[in-house]
């Protein structure tokens, strides 16, 4: 007998992450979307009526009919994946974590309370930790995770396995960053046809001062020790679609060699991929031997998972630093829905949602 899904609802489903929640969500062998939920202005309208559909293939046609509603606690969904504005998730996701929903957010408005998880499955899975730390201070039966924005997602998962082996110093980093992270309908053609803009708000604050380090840092069973590194950032927008390339120099506590990096990232074989989770990539990172690789239009959808993989390639010598290589993403995939859809899987193969819902785990290793 077929083990029931676990039943899900996409906050902001309208919007360019909600409709990539939707349709990453399609098939897949643990979940299935019971609820889409929107804004007022778009509450009570069939999803076909109120979402512009505009990721690549047709809207799927039994989502067509839904009528949009309003997330409340309540209702009959386990997760709620989350899309929503920073400002808006705030208050609504607190409400459906205390109402005893898991939240698994893509918002920024939760990432930096120090007891909600920030995740990347393969980087720091210890953080679930944080999760009965956050249910015990604020009285909730539910909870919040997060997942990272999506430079610094790629940015973390190519320097885990450096940083665990040899220990990062410093790191300076250069995005170069598509056009579909700024949202639908994102920049402006005559702001970035034959152009680069050099700015995107709080993008160089956020990968600076607090996601990698809290991604990175040291579980201590009460809280996360940040990790002891320094990051300079600059942040541009390039007229690509989607694919975020990162040009990035480390300085290392114990300098490896080219070879001995290459093998930390050749060897790397994470919990999301021992536990063969669905939306895991094998294996987690690719490295690209060629001179001019990775390119976005090329390697963005590379992997098992087309989109959940982290490329990486260029590796050589840096004469101010250690080393230097380029790391390249899908944004609105691994960067966006994906690591929140990730999470969620993380959180069903750890128990979090009970016997039942991890049997479908066992279900999966064994097919």
């Amino acid at each position: 007998m077929n083990t029931p899904k676990i039943k899900v609802g996409v906050l902001g489903a309208t919007g360019a992450v909600g409709q990539r929640f939707v349709q990453m969500l399609q098939g897949h062998p643990w979940f299935e979307i019971s609820a889409l939920c929107a804004s007022e202005r778009s509450m009570g309208k069939r999803y076909a009526d109120a979402c512009n559909w505009n990721l690549r293939g047709d809207m799927p046609a039994h989502l067509r009919d839904v009528i949009l509603e309003e997330a409340v606690p309540g209702m009959d969904v386990q997760i709620f994946f989350s899309a929503l504005p920073s400002d808006a998730a705030r208050e609504k996701e607190q409400e459906l974590a205390a109402g005893g929903h898991i939240v698994c957010s893509n918002a920024s408005a939760h990432r930096y309370d120090d007891d909600v998880p920030l995740l990347i499955p393969e980087v720091n899975p210890e953080h679930l930790g944080l999760i009965d730390i956050q249910q015990q201070r604020r009285g909730w039966s539910g909870f919040i995770t997060t997942n990272p924005n999506c430079s610094t997602t790629h940015l973390v998962s190519a320097l885990h396995p450096l940083h665990t082996a040899f220990g990062i110093r410093k790191l300076f980093v250069v995005t170069m960053q598509a056009v579909s992270g700024a949202g639908y309908p994102g920049v402006s053609s005559m702001d970035i046809l034959d152009n680069i803009v050099p700015y995107i708000g709080k993008e160089e604050e956020k990968m600076e001062k607090r996601e990698p380090q809290k991604l990175l840092g040291q579980f201590n069973g009460h809280s996360v020790e940040m990790a002891d590194f320094v990051v300079s950032a600059h942040c541009n927008r390039v007229p690509v679609r989607n694919g975020h390339l990162e040009a990035v120099s480390v300085e290392f506590d114990r300098a490896p060699s080219l070879n001995e990096i290459r093998e930390a990232w050749h060897s790397y074989k994470p919990l999301a991929q021992q536990l063969n989770l669905p939306s895991a990539p094998q294996p987690a990172l690719i490295y690209r031997e060629e001179q001019d690789r990775p390119q976005p239009r090329l390697d963005r959808l590379a992997g098992s998972v087309p989109g959940m993989t982290t490329v990486i390639g260029r590796l050589r010598e840096d004469p101010l630093f250690h080393a230097k290589f380029l790391v390249l993403g899908h944004n609105t995939i691994r960067g966006a829905a994906g690591g929140s859809l990730l999470n969620a899987e993380l959180l069903v193969a750890r128990g979090y949602l009970g016997a039942e819902a991890a049997a479908l785990v066992g279900a999966a290793q064994m097919a």
